[in-house]
Formats: structure tokens, C-alpha cells, sequence
């Protein structure tokens, strides 16, 4: 058993010897078309954790963090964010609370706007001498609700996802929307919450995604600290 909220205090003691490292996923609740779930970014995220858990014996993954920074999403039912400055400040807390008992921390990033306040939070633990590595996955192609998290969707939590209600959103590059985007939110580029074509996704697209992501999690986690295997 990896997850730490599955374990009485006792057995957490007997695990976190010598280095152990306990990994945060950082999602959202947020919307991500009408045919994913407002939990994808989270899902993600500790599908991420998870993987690497079963990579490395010295790993605990931590409850997910649900909420996050996502005002651009707020014109959706069902988006609730905490803004930057509060995710900023839950972040440097919960850093502080989890190096008492654990030598290493590893922020596992899945929605990018938590990515600032992300960033600020572990540069600021590290500069109290904490061992804090942040790791964002990224992905080439749609950056919302298009094929890349359809597919990865499929693969985690295929019984959530409604294919049936897939369509392609606004499909111009990032760059080419940012300016309305920053002006009006996700809302003021497509009206359905998708940033891409999420039609063409599958499950065994997601699988190889998700290989793909956990193996580049796994490589940086061992970069930053060589540890035991799985």
C-alpha cells in the first residue's frame, strides 16, 4: 500500500526510514468539456504519483490536492478555484507540515494554472531548506479537453467519459487565442470549454500518454535523488 491516507500513523512511522519522498498530485475542479469529468487534471496527476509509487519503494503519495488555480474556467458550472495566492500558500504550508516527516517532496503538476503558484511555493521552501522538486507534465498537441487528456481520460476512467458529447472547440493555436483568453477566459474562445478536437482520441493512445509521462516523472525523480527500486 502506497497511498498514505490509507495508513494509521504506526505504519506510516515504519515506512518513512532513511529518505523517504511523498509525492503531492496538484489537479483542479474544473471544467473540461461537456464530456470529461471536472476531475481530470487531478486524476492525472495521481494516476502520475501513482506510477511513480510502483517505481519506487522509497515513495508515499499523498491525498490529491482537488482544488487549484483556474479562474479561466470560472464562466463553467462547476469550476471552484482558490485562486494563485491562496494555492501559494497551501502549497508552502503543506511543505512545511510534510518535512517533519519526510526528507523529500515532489509536487506532481497537472492543470497549468497551478503552475505559477507551484513554482513560487517551491522556490520558497527551498529557499528554507527544504528538498522540494515540482514536476509539470507536458504534452505536444490541444492544451484542454482535446485528444491528449480525452485519451488519457479513456485509459484512467473510461465509464466518466462521454464520447458521445465530444467535439472539437477552438482549435487555433494557443498562441494565436492567448490575448482573448487572458482578456475573457476559456469561455471567450469556445463556448463549450475545449481547447482542441477531442474526437479522435483513444484509450490506447492515453496508455501510451500516461507510459510516456510516468517514465519522464520517474527519470527527473531520479535525477534529483537515485533511490530504490520499486
Amino acid at each position: 500500500m502506497r497511498s498514505l491516507a490509507d495508513l494509521p500513523w504506526p505504519d506510516v512511522g515504519e515506512r518513512v526510514t532513511g529518505r523517504a519522498i511523498l509525492a503531492v498530485p496538484l489537479g483542479a475542479t474544473e471544467q473540461h468539456g461537456p464530456h470529461l469529468p471536472l476531475s481530470t487534471d487531478t486524476e492525472i496527476a495521481l494516476a502520475l504519483c501513482e506510477r511513480l509509487a510502483e517505481a519506487r519503494a522509497d515513495v508515499l503519495v499523498a491525498p490529491a490536492v482537488a482544488y487549484g488555480s483556474s479562474g479561466e474556467h470560472q464562466g463553467f458550472p462547476g469550476t471552484l478555484s482558490i485562486g494563485q495566492q491562496a494555492l501559494e500558500l497551501l502549497l508552502v504550508e503543506l511543505g512545511r507540515s510534510a518535512s517533519l516527516t519526510f526528507a523529500h517532496l515532489v509536487f506532481v503538476c497537472a492543470h497549468g494554472g497551478n503552475a505559477e503558484p507551484a513554482a513560487r511555493a517551491t522556490a520558497r521552501l527551498r529557499a528554507e531548506s527544504r528538498d522540494v522538486l515540482l514536476f509539470r507534465p507536458a504534452w505536444a498537441g490541444d492544451p484542454h479537453a482535446g485528444r491528449p487528456e480525452t485519451a488519457l481520460m479513456l485509459h484512467l476512467a473510461p465509464a466518466r467519459v462521454r464520447m458521445a458529447s465530444a467535439a472539437p472547440g477552438d482549435t487555433r493555436p494557443l498562441a494565436e487565442a492567448w490575448p482573448l483568453l487572458r482578456a475573457g477566459g476559456v469561455r471567450a474562445v469556445s463556448e463549450t470549454g475545449v481547447l482542441g478536437d477531442p474526437t479522435g482520441a483513444s484509450a490506447a493512445e492515453g496508455r501510451a500518454l500516461l507510459d510516456d509521462l510516468a517514465a519522464a516523472l520517474i527519470r527527473e525523480v531520479a535525477a534529483w535523488h537515485p533511490g530504490p527500486p520499486g
